[in-house]
């Protein structure tokens, strides 16, 4: 097996929202550091806005907003649970980063000349309405006009530690399986978060709301380098349009569409929040629909311009072979399959205002990081902070300070060399299906201890069925292995978090039969999980939240359709 050794100054593993933006945020800070890029796909295409975006999601418009706004309203989208500096760095910086995105020319229609706010939030609007098919494309051709290495088709296995200090990673090519040793003196994750968890109500393994190839490596990472998490309780689902996970909500919504349950009754009205609209599901009323039909002829294509073009162009194949037209025929939205997201959620890498990790020389951004519910502005910004940050820190560290990596070598390969077993009984799609059907059986609401305790007894027997009894026959088989094998890591964790956290929270989200209430006297705090080095486990302790602000946390009319 060919291994080759390079060196960085940065490291950035994972080239999507997060990733790009850290990658030129580096070299405008200094043009002379060698940055250097592992992404698992090809850089152009890859994270979770592969073509476009129709809204830049969290940006504090002066005279409409502004970043105490929505560090208030953050806190209370997250019942308290939420570190408020990050969130709060992010909200500052939201407004300087659009106007940056304009002067590369990403494009903010402006009507009436103003700019389109729209309210996804309980009390102040955010979002800002965005319309750039090929924004992923006007940051790549930027970052090509740099010396910035990207190494694309190159998946990140595991950091290289010394002396509490992370200085690289092992990567392999996907394709070949060659491996790669980078030194770095710091390194950025922005891997994304844990797409592939649960398993689609229609059984396809990457027909998943969030990208397919974010199986939840940078937590995993994170974690066996000694790094501290949180949130891993929060087992997210979505309710989008039924079986092609896509949104729609608020895109149509905000356009005048009505919302309306199986008994034809709107839900429209006030704030219809992902968390209502599950209600109304586990409550038996649903599917969830939206209607169009009464809206003029201009609404019905400004709708399909933005789906078409630039949220999630299949989406006009998927309806005209199911031969829907919004002008007629009611959209059906259906729950999602469970996942872990810093951007959509609070799982992740638990980071600072400057997005630094618990360990030295280790950054987070994205959905990795736990930023809480930061979305794309979250990726972006932080992005951002993490080159600058580790920029700053890479100043100390001298040329010589170079790792030993050769057990972290050595580890990978052993692993290789275990999936040598050509004749075994299952290939490795069948035993991710198994995984995940187990992981959506086992890990997800609601939740209770024995499930809990079984589904970590699973995880732990699949932990080792995934050596002994799965086909590797090719590369291609290989990438997949390792991808499972964060899976079931991140289902570990998962239920170990979820075990602790004796209480119902976050609505449906982190639902137990057997702790029904919320309980704000002993666990409004972040769980943190972090590996017991002695055992070789994840070990769990509670902290407050960190205040910036003194947000009236009175959580009032968004209490569990369970209590």
């Amino acid at each position: 097996m060919k291994t080759s050794v390079i060196s960085a100054d940065i490291l950035i593993i994972g080239g999507g929202s997060g990733g790009i933006m850290a990658a030129l945020r580096a070299k405008e800070m200094n043009p002379d550091q060698r940055v250097v890029v592992f992404e698992k796909g090809h850089m152009k295409y890859s994270g979770c806005i592969p073509r476009g975006m129709d809204a830049l999601n969290i940006v504090t418009v002066p005279g409409v907003a502004t970043p105490e706004d929505y560090v208030e309203d953050a806190v209370k989208g997250c019942e308290g649970i939420l570190d408020e500096g990050p969130s709060y760095e992010m909200a500052k910086r939201s407004w300087p980063l659009m106007q940056k995105l304009i002067s590369w020319g990403v494009h903010f229609p402006k009507y009436n000349g103003q700019y389109e706010v729209v309210k996804a939030h309980a009390n102040k609007g955010y979002t800002v309405t965005m319309q750039e098919p090929n924004l992923k494309t006007i940051l790549y051709e930027r970052l090509q006009k740099t010396d910035c290495i990207v190494l694309n088709r190159t998946m990140a296995l595991e950091l290289i530690v010394e002396d509490g200090r992370v200085a690289g990673a092992v990567g392999m090519n996907v394709r070949t399986g060659e491996l790669i040793v980078c030194h770095a003196k710091a390194v950025i994750l922005t891997s994304g978060g844990c797409a592939r968890f649960g398993l689609p109500g229609n059984g396809y393994l990457y027909g998943v709301y969030d990208c397919p190839a974010n199986t939840g490596d940078g937590y995993t990472m994170a974690y066996r380098a000694g790094a501290e998490l949180t949130g891993l309780e929060y087992t997210l689902y979505y309710y989008i349009i039924k079986d092609i996970s896509s949104p729609l909500l608020y895109i149509t919504l905000t356009r005048g569409a009505q919302l309306l349950n199986a008994f034809d009754e709107r839900l429209d009205y006030g704030h219809p929040s992902i968390k209502s609209i599950i209600n109304e599901h586990v409550e038996g009323r649903g599917y969830i629909r939206i209607r169009m039909s009464h809206l003029p002829e201009e609404k019905i294509k400004s709708i399909e311009d933005i789906l078409f073009t630039t949220e999630k162009p299949a989406c006009q194949r998927f309806f005209e072979g199911r031969g829907i037209n919004f002008r007629s025929k009611d959209i059906e939205l259906g729950p999602t399959e469970t996942y872990l997201c810093g951007g959509h959620g609070i799982t992740g890498i638990v980071v600072d205002e400057q997005a630094k990790a618990s360990v030295p020389g280790l950054y987070a951004a994205g959905d990795v990081a736990s930023v809480g519910r930061g979305h794309l502005s979250g990726a972006f910004v932080f992005g951002e902070i993490a080159a600058e940050a580790a920029s700053e820190y890479v100043k100390s560290i001298s040329d010589s300070d170079q790792a030993d990596a050769s057990s972290f070598v050595n580890n990978v390969k052993d692993k290789i060399e275990r999936w040598q077993n050509t004749d075994a009984e299952a290939s490795i799609e069948e035993f991710e299906y198994k995984t995940r059907r187990l992981i959506e059986e086992f890990l997800t609401p609601p939740k209770n201890d024995y499930k809990l305790r079984r589904g970590i007894e699973t995880m732990e027997a699949m932990q080792k069925e995934l050596f002994e009894k799965v086909r590797i026959n090719r590369v291609h088989d290989l990438v997949k292995a390792f991808e499972v094998e964060s899976i079931i890591s991140c289902g570990i964790l998962s239920a170990t978090a979820s075990r602790e956290r004796k209480e119902s929270r976050w609505g449906n989200w982190h639902y137990r039969s057997d702790y029904p209430k919320k309980d704000d006297e002993n666990f409004l705090k972040l769980l943190i999980v972090k590996r017991d080095e002695s055992k070789d486990a994840p070990a769990v302790t509670l902290r407050d939240p960190q205040k910036v602000l003194n947000v009236d946390e009175n959580f009032e009319g968004r209490v569990s359709v369970h209590e």
